[in-house]
């Protein structure tokens, strides 16, 4: 019996379908990579930069945006591994800035119209994103929270760029003056609770978090150009962000690779959205959470801890909250996606599985019941939550490669 992997065929079909968009462009260049078992297809096609003269190279160095977040969410693993933290430690334990929180009455009331929080919030409700912050679907200025946040400089409402100029800190300090939207635990909210995260694996380890994670993954994953920033001597290697303009129109530059906002490390390494990467890189943490924690041998995290990672946290109310993030039978894991319960007899969609998309063009789903791993990474910035056309072309090819 043939081990199940991917047809020929169907990786022609991929390369077809990506190449189009590269070719009409959409987009100056990408990397993919579609894994089923051990058989390995990996595309890099067009330039590093609409104007560059140059292929794309496999090693480029991509801004990876919100696929930060399950990098932090398996950081914060190891420590629960080692006994460092508990998920159920309370975060003022080492945040003592976010103890006695204040809830906001509703989403629209003055600032100071608050009830107190009916308890902490935990390590968990970060990694979960019930902290009782985050992203609000509504025009910036909607409402008094978001005047509140915007004149702090958190950049945690929207996109992280450009990066606040404050230190880890600072950035903590400012965001303990706002109260929550609501209680903690009750509700998912985007973003914000990994954004939080950071700051406590700092303090829990007494250490930057570049630093850490370095120590506990980077380095022993041998993602060696995983970073908050660039370095001079890899910035040949790194790519142009762009997005769109008004209506889809012509691109225009986000981030160049030179004078950007990854050219020095941060004052604050964000850890919901500023990571670089290579799709080498990624693909090694993506395969060390499919071997149940292993890479070559090495435990980097328990298998529990993997499992809690890519298992659904929410309630139903939880999950019908947020349809625009995590569609009709999505979940959430920490930091990142997971399977969701699916009706009856229902076959589970496509994409499927646990991962996460970033704001800068970036798609990763590991599918454990089709043994299917897809990973995308573009320079191409999202304007909506909703994916673009050029992730549903990809995934319905990698699906569609997957032999008998």
């Amino acid at each position: 019996m043939s081990r199940p992997g991917l047809s020929e065929a169907g990786c022609a079909r991929l390369h077809g379908r990506l190449a189009a968009h590269v070719e009409n462009g959409v987009l100056p260049g990408l990397a993919a990579l579609v894994a089923r078992g051990d058989d390995v297809h990996v595309e890099v096609l067009g330039t590093p930069a609409l104007d560059a003269p140059g292929p794309l190279r496999r090693d480029a160095i991509f801004r990876i945006a919100s696929l930060s977040k399950p990098i932090a969410a398996a950081g914060a693993m190891a420590l629960v591994d080692d006994g460092t933290i508990a998920l159920g430690d309370r975060v003022e334990t080492y945040l003592p800035e976010l103890a006695h929180r204040r809830v906001l009455r509703s989403l629209g009331a003055p600032l100071t119209d608050t009830v107190p929080a009916e308890r902490s919030i935990t390590v968990e409700d970060l990694l979960t994103f019930r902290l009782g912050f985050g992203a609000i679907m509504a025009p910036p200025g909607t409402y008094p929270i978001q005047d509140a946040e915007a004149a702090l400089g958190l950049m945690t409402l929207g996109p992280p760029w450009p990066p606040p100029r404050w230190d880890t800190d600072e950035w903590i300090a400012r965001f303990a003056t706002l109260p929550l939207l609501h209680q903690p635990g009750d509700g998912w909210l985007y973003n914000t609770g990994a954004h939080v995260l950071g700051p406590l694996l700092e303090r829990a380890t007494g250490t930057s978090l570049e630093s850490f994670l370095r120590a506990r993954l980077f380095g022993p994953l041998g993602m060696t150009d995983t970073s908050f920033s660039v370095p001079a001597d890899k910035v040949d290697r790194f790519t142009t962000a762009y997005a769109p303009g008004p209506e889809g129109g012509e691109l225009g530059v986000l981030d160049p690779p030179l004078g950007g906002w990854w050219n020095a490390p941060p004052a604050m390494a964000n850890a919901a959205g500023m990571l670089v990467s290579t799709l080498d890189d990624f693909w090694a943490f993506v395969s060390m959470l499919r071997a149940g924690g292993v890479h070559e041998g090495e435990q980097i995290l328990s298998r529990a801890s993997v499992t809690a990672m890519t298992t659904d946290h929410l309630t139903d109310d939880q999950r019908g909250s947020a349809p625009i993030f995590l569609g009709r039978t999505g979940g959430w894991g920490y930091c990142m996606a997971a399977p969701g319960p699916l009706p009856p007899g229902e076959e589970p969609p496509a994409p499927w599985g646990y991962g996460w998309d970033g704001g800068t063009g970036t798609t990763w789903r590991t599918d454990p019941v089709r043994g299917l791993t897809g990973i995308l990474f573009t320079q191409r910035a999202m304007t909506s939550p909703e994916p673009p056309a050029l992730f549903t072309d990809f995934w319905d090819a990698a699906y569609g490669a997957m032999s008998a």
